[in-house]
């Protein structure tokens, strides 16, 4: 199922490995003056990461402001605000620190502060206008301390539009990253239950992207080299977060497959998520899609087999002759990391909320419905999240 007409564009300046933080305090940045975005919770501060950043960027003779806001799935009034402070304090390039909320807002802050009017003008899909961003976006480095969105090898941004529950993933060429920093060791105190979310979002982000209809022979490469790594080391890392050859393992499978996210895409599976995390924003993104997983796969393992196959053999090093195979593997994977039993419940989300939840997929996040590997009616997508639910 190769494409064999593609291109590749990842502009990005990408650093990786231990101590890689360590080039923020040497390299050329791309501004005089940086706006860094970080959550609003307290890990950043807690375990040093932003003292350190900021002391680094003194180094390199480059003030700072700080915008500590970020919730875990980001919403539309934050990235106004920040922009705007970002305006105002003369801030010219933008630092995303932290998990890819906080990266993802880094982006969407970067482009809002160039250009007019409101980010959902930009936005397509759902109630977004899809004007174009004529001016841009300021320069972004990412420097993420998770491992799962591959959001600092890829344009992409995740922003919920908190009045209309619409999360929609949106990007272009001037979101990528000007400079990625990926160090593990800002990884070590992620606690193990969103280790695991994390990874497994970096495996869906490879899997869906391998199976999509826009997969070609280079996003296969990233793709399949992620599965591999992610099936060995995570639950490594899950167990034990200060296991760094772990966490190297599980950084570097999230970089490739934002690399995936970049050369292929996601298919329905995220469109289904980010409807069940637009109305209920507490859930987090990889437990939305760990609970979809097995019902959502098993739906298209016959429809391209090969490529069930060729994914089975990726993580378990074994001859495939059956697509389910894949199946069983994920799920021996997720009982490694202790989150094969997520019920949507869990969440306070209701059986009766599943059909808006399709409606809303489909009008939010149309366009992964069309890279599917076949395309299904509503009723097909309903029974996946009629499978999934407990």
């Amino acid at each position: 199922m190769y494409n064999m007409r593609f291109n590749q564009f990842i502009p990005t300046n990408l650093f990786f490995g231990c101590g890689s933080i360590e080039r923020l305090a040497t390299e050329r940045l791309p501004g005089k003056k940086a706006f860094v975005v970080i959550s609003s919770g307290t890990s950043m501060r807690k375990y040093g990461y932003l003292d350190k950043v900021l002391k680094l960027l003194e180094k390199n003779g480059i003030p700072a402001v700080v915008y500590d806001k970020i919730l875990p799935n980001p919403i539309l009034s934050h990235v106004a605000e920040a922009a705007e402070l970002c305006r105002g304090e003369g801030c010219d390039f933008v630092i995303g620190l932290g998990g890819g909320s906080s990266i993802d807002s880094a982006k969407s802050i970067a482009l809002l502060a160039c250009n007019p009017g409101d980010y959902w003008d930009y936005v397509t899909g759902g109630s977004g206008k899809g004007l174009p961003a004529e001016k841009g976006a300021l320069p972004i480095i990412a420097i993420p301390t998770t491992a799962g969105t591959g959001t600092e090898a890829d344009p992409w941004t995740v922003i919920t539009n908190e009045k209309l529950n619409e999360k929609i993933g949106f990007g272009n060429e001037y979101t990528f990253p000007t400079i990625s920093i990926v160090d593990p060791e800002l990884m070590v105190s992620v606690p193990p239950r969103l280790t695991a979310y994390q990874g497994f979002d970096a495996f869906f982000h490879a899997a869906e992207g391998f199976i999509a209809r826009t997969a070609t022979p280079i996003s296969d490469l990233y793709a399949l080299k992620s599965i591999d790594l992610l099936y060995r080391h995570l639950p490594q890392a899950v167990e034990n977060g200060n296991d760094i050859e772990a966490r190297t393992k599980v950084a570097l499978a999230s970089t490739l497959s934002g690399m995936v996210e970049s050369t292929s895409s996601c298919t329905s599976e995220h469109s289904l998520e980010h409807a069940m995390s637009a109305f209920y924003p507490e859930l987090p993104h990889g437990a939305g899609l760990i609970m979809l997983s097995a019902a959502y796969f098993n739906t298209f393992a016959h429809m391209v087999p090969e490529r069930f196959i060729m994914m089975a053999e990726a993580m378990t090093g074994k001859k495939s002759n059956d697509p389910k195979d894949f199946i069983h593997a994920l799920t021996e994977l997720q009982k490694a990391c202790g989150v094969a039993d997520l019920k949507m419940s869990d969440w306070n989300i209701r059986e009766e909320d599943l059909p808006r939840f399709v409606r809303n997929a489909r009008e939010t996040m149309g366009g992964l419905f069309q890279v599917d590997p076949a395309r299904l009616p509503d009723e097909a997508f309903l029974n996946i999240y009629k499978l999934s639910y407990r």
